[in-house]
């Protein structure tokens, strides 16, 4: 599903991501980490083609990033997401159909089987303005689902959520995950990355440290935040 062959990004003097490779299989819930700065935001820009490598391949499902019919199956959700406030989270859902050029029908349609999707029935008609971090966070979920893609890519999906916010966003994508969607992650909760994730990629400083299996990176007796700590210490 996804593909990074040998990528390199650089700007200026500084070198963002250094000679990274790894692949995403399809229906993978996968993980990618480390600190701040370490070159995370910088991949998944590059997938969706908001950059472009400074040398390297990305593909997606087979298609170079850079072609615009990989985005099709495409659905992402940026970190620090926000909605209009003067917005239902109705209204937002179908501008977001009317981007994609479904047909009247099949907005509607999606738009009652996403909030069914992400729990906000009874709230969708509110304006976001009165919503919670988590609720608004929910809805910029529903729009990444809309037009049913095949992968997900959620950079920091988690910010500025409480405890109760991220466990419901973590059930949700377990419930995606268990319909066999593929999943793209970034975070900075490894404690539940761990529950949700089949693998991770640890990078730091732009080069890549770990590819694997989460069941592999972390033995028995460890977790996976003291397995990040060690190897981002060094």
């Amino acid at each position: 599903m996804i593909e990074l062959k040998n990528v390199t990004k650089r700007y200026e003097s500084l070198t963002a991501v250094d000679d990274v490779s790894f692949s995403v299989k399809s229906g993978e819930c996968f993980a990618l980490l480390g600190p701040n700065g370490a070159g995370k935001t910088t991949i998944v820009k590059m997938l969706l083609d908001f950059i472009r490598p400074t040398s390297g391949d990305l593909s997606l499902n087979g298609i170079p990033s850079t072609q615009a019919e990989c985005r099709q199956s495409i659905g992402y959700l940026a970190e620090n997401h926000h909605i209009p406030a003067n917005l239902s989270g109705w209204q937002y859902l179908l501008r977001c159909a009317e981007l994609l050029d479904l047909s009247p029908p099949e907005a509607m349609e999606q738009c009652r089987r996403i909030v069914e999707t992400i729990g906000m029935q009874g709230r969708e008609h509110a304006k976001t303005g009165t919503y919670s971090k988590g609720m608004v966070q929910r809805f910029g979920l529903g729009a990444a689902l809309m037009g049913d893609p095949k992968l997900l890519i959620l950079d920091e999906p988690t910010g500025g959520l409480d405890p109760i916010g991220i466990r419901e966003l973590r059930l949700l994508l377990e419930s995606l995950k268990g319909q066999g969607m593929t999943i793209f992650l970034n975070s900075h909760l490894l404690s539940e990355v761990e529950k949700i994730c089949d693998t991770a990629a640890i990078i730091n400083r732009g080069r890549l440290l770990v590819k694997d299996a989460i069941s592999d990176i972390v033995k028995e007796g460890d977790t996976l935040e003291a397995v990040f700590v060690r190897l981002v210490k060094g």
